[in-house]
């Protein structure tokens, strides 16, 4: 029902059917919102001051009618709907939808995007700007004394900013597609999510200036015609602290920067991952998350943490990658019903159970207790011929091999990336390579539920000490066509790993985690390779600097898969008890 309101809905805000008012009122009904109950009135250009003088700019949608309301603050880098012009037109809808069932709306644009004052440096100050905003909002005369956050991406950061010892009157947040631990996206396990982070640094500065407004250069630096082939020269260059340049035409001080800071319990990283605080957020919080996202690994360990710190928050996962236009509308369902419970005092609202799942592959959503639910861990151990098989290795299984060379990587292709080629994609071009190795079971001959983290245990040797593994899982359906699902990339340096009396080496891939359905006839297929490029940085086979490597190794790489070397593909399996 959720996702046949999305996809409903995003339909009609593209078509632009009739009336603004008539067309809140059609998606509103698409969604299954409650009913409209004001009308509303824009106060655009509201000057917020920061202590140390810099201006923030923002803008109030009001209900119109007997107040004051409950206030939702948005904070975002991405303009206002005053600045963006047409291209507003979603901002304004989310904002204007919330304001017709009785909230005020502040959208405010955080420091040195648009017109708001100072200079923007990613994170770094959301934390002061943001209770400074809080504090602002507060001694306002519409403000009734119950406050919440939404939003995105970013906006959710701007959440997690304030969310520590926060004041009594911030009574709901809603994250979505985010996380409290930023280190973990930019430097997962020792690589650098170079395609992410070089398309939103480009993002970012193709909308930086212009006079505060999104005008016609900023489009034209955006359209794929533009941005593509500039992307493509940044991201396939070496050395990568040269990335920013080649795309951009100079270098962006918050990318240098990201390429330089690689310890995550360094000093930058510190100030800016919000986890360690985890234990001082006492905020209802309820996580909207993606089985594509590129923070889904990141937002299913905020929530295991904050259950951990006595919490009880929600969880909502959906079939989606960050970019996909359901995220918005889903969290504008959730996050009204949120703040209707904890802002108006409705707990009515609340679903029973906090943790409701999408099964991709089937047309079900599963409502549980809490993440991740109980499973059976189900090993398929990789043999030969490319087998893949449950119930034991293959005592003869012997050993796949395969060349990876850095200078022509492994691509990868969907997954979780800030694309919008991310997603479920067709791996056939991928697994045509000969530095690709799949494993593959027979077709099933009942459904498999597939629910929770995923991992892949290796038994490999390489040719070098520094090199990179990436395990992918796939769905292969009745035709032959093989589709990703979840995956990972371990970075082997020396001491990774458990060594073997052979020589060899066991590692564990975290694969991330899904919740996928299996149907009859379809098969379940593990790729093994050594890149996932451009998504992951490649690793080049030396030790040199993560930003200026040059030179590329070829890498012998070796995997075992034989009684001594029971490499599997180990799946956490739903039992049910009706079955």
């Amino acid at each position: 029902m959720a996702r046949r309101a999305a996809f409903a809905m995003a339909g009609i805000a593209l078509a632009g059917l009739g009336a603004a008012a008539a067309r809140r009122k059609l998606l509103g009904r698409a969604l299954g919102l409650r009913p409209a109950r004001h009308r509303v009135r824009l106060h655009a250009h509201i000057p917020v001051p920061m202590p140390d003088g810099v201006t923030l700019m923002a803008d109030r949608f009001a209900p119109v009618g007997d107040g004051p309301f409950p206030t939702i603050l948005i904070r975002t880098p991405y303009g206002r709907s005053s600045e963006l012009g047409p291209l507003g037109a979603i901002y304004t809808l989310g904002a204007e939808m919330f304001a017709e069932r009785g909230y005020n709306v502040l959208v405010q644009g955080v420091r040195g995007r648009y017109q708001s004052g100072g200079a923007f440096d990613p994170f770094i100050n959301e934390a002061a700007d943001g209770r400074a905003t809080l504090e602002w909002v507060a001694a306002q005369p519409w403000f009734n004394g119950s406050l919440g956050m939404w939003g995105p991406s970013y906006l959710g950061y701007c959440q997690w900013a304030v969310a520590a010892d926060p004041p009594p009157y911030l009574r709901a947040i809603v994250p979505m597609i985010t996380s409290m631990r930023f280190s973990r996206l930019f430097h997962p396990q020792g690589a650098f999510a170079l395609e992410s982070s070089l398309r939103w640094t480009h993002l970012v500065r193709a909308t930086a200036g212009h006079n505060g407004h999104l005008d016609l250069s900023a489009l034209w630096e955006m359209s794929p015609m533009r941005r593509e082939p500039a992307l493509r020269a940044g991201l396939n260059h070496l050395p990568l602290a040269e990335s920013d340049r080649v795309t951009l035409g100079e270098p962006v001080p918050f990318f240098q920067r990201w390429l330089r800071e690689r310890d995550p319990e360094g000093a930058y990283w510190r100030a800016i991952d919000h986890h360690r605080d985890v234990g001082r957020m006492r905020v209802p919080t309820h996580l909207v998350a993606g089985w594509y996202d590129i923070f889904l690994s990141g937002q299913l360990a905020d929530y295991i943490a904050l259950l951990a710190a006595g919490q009880r928050p929600y969880l909502t996962v959906l079939p989606n990658q960050h970019l996909d236009t359901m995220v918005i509308w889903e969290g504008l369902r959730v996050g009204l019903d949120w703040f209707d419970a904890y802002l108006r005092d409705e707990p009515d609202r609340l679903r029973q159970r906090p943790v409701r799942l999408a099964l991709m592959g089937s047309p079900e959503w599963h409502e549980m207790d809490h993440w991740p639910p109980p499973a059976k861990t189900t090993r398929y151990y990789l043999g030969r011929g490319g087998a893949l098989t449950p119930g034991g290795a293959d005592p003869e299984g012997g050993a796949s091999v395969y060349v990876y060379d850095p200078s022509d990587p492994t691509p990868g292709v969907g997954g979780p990336v800030l694309s919008a080629g991310a997603g479920r994609r067709d791996q056939s071009t991928v697994e045509a390579r000969g530095d690709v190795l799949t494993f593959t079971t027979p077709p099933l001959t009942a459904k498999v539920d597939v629910i929770g983290p995923v991992r892949a245990e290796l038994y490999i040797r390489s040719s070098l000490p520094h090199t990179d593994f990436v395990a992918r899982l796939c769905l292969v359906d009745r035709l032959g066509h093989s589709s990703n699902i979840c995956d990972g990339l371990c970075r082997v340096t020396p001491g990774k790993g458990t060594p073997q009396p052979d020589g060899s080496l066991r590692i564990e891939v975290d694969m991330w985690a899904t919740a996928q359905r299996f149907q009859p006839g379809q098969r379940i297929r593990l790729q093994v390779c050594s890149a996932g490029h451009p998504r992951w940085s490649r690793n080049l086979g030396d030790d040199s600097p993560l930003d200026q490597g040059r030179a590329v190794v070829v890498a012998q790489q070796t995997i075992h898969h034989d009684a001594e070397h029971p490499s599997a593909l180990a799946l956490p399996v739903m039992t049910y008890l009706h079955e």
